[in-house]
């Protein structure tokens, strides 16, 4: 079964069982999937439908540190339910240490030299691991690569 279609299976289930904070969140995923598909006129696989997935956790950890910033537990609380169940639906992560060892291969295997290839490490390093680890993890561990 697809990512896609275990959504939607989620989604029936919460309807069933009248889990409306859930079933919310789950219609949010499936309406960012469905605008993606019709913008770019394409029909998802699994690995675009993580990185819609990403583009909304990174969406509410924002939201969570600009509401707790604010002083609204009571939005913040919200936007973590709904990461909540986000998450669920993310392949295991990458530790810390599996990030850089899997930077320091693709280091290596370019050949980079120094800070200015960053943007080729990059490239490289995302097609990988798009999906696997948090994009702000890879890049320090990127630049920490490069620098040292």
């Amino acid at each position: 079964m697809s990512l896609k279609e275990q959504i939607t299976e989620d989604m029936k289930a919460a309807m069933r069982a009248k889990d409306s904070e859930r079933l919310g969140t789950i219609r949010l995923l499936t309406a960012a999937m469905k605008q993606k598909e019709v913008d770019e006129r394409i029909e998802l696989d699994d690995a675009a439908v993580i990185a819609v997935i990403d583009k909304m956790v990174k969406q509410r950890k924002d939201s969570i540190t600009a509401f707790e910033q604010g002083g609204r537990a009571d939005l913040a609380a919200k936007e973590a339910a709904e990461l909540t169940v986000l998450q669920a639906y993310l392949p295991a992560r990458l530790s810390a240490e599996e990030v850089a060892a899997e930077v320091k291969a693709i280091v290596a295997e370019i050949g980079a030299k120094g800070p200015g290839d960053m943007g080729k490490v990059m490239g490289a390093v995302k097609a990988k691991l798009a999906g696997k680890a948090d994009m702000g993890q890879v890049s320090a561990a990127v630049k920490a690569a490069l620098a040292g």
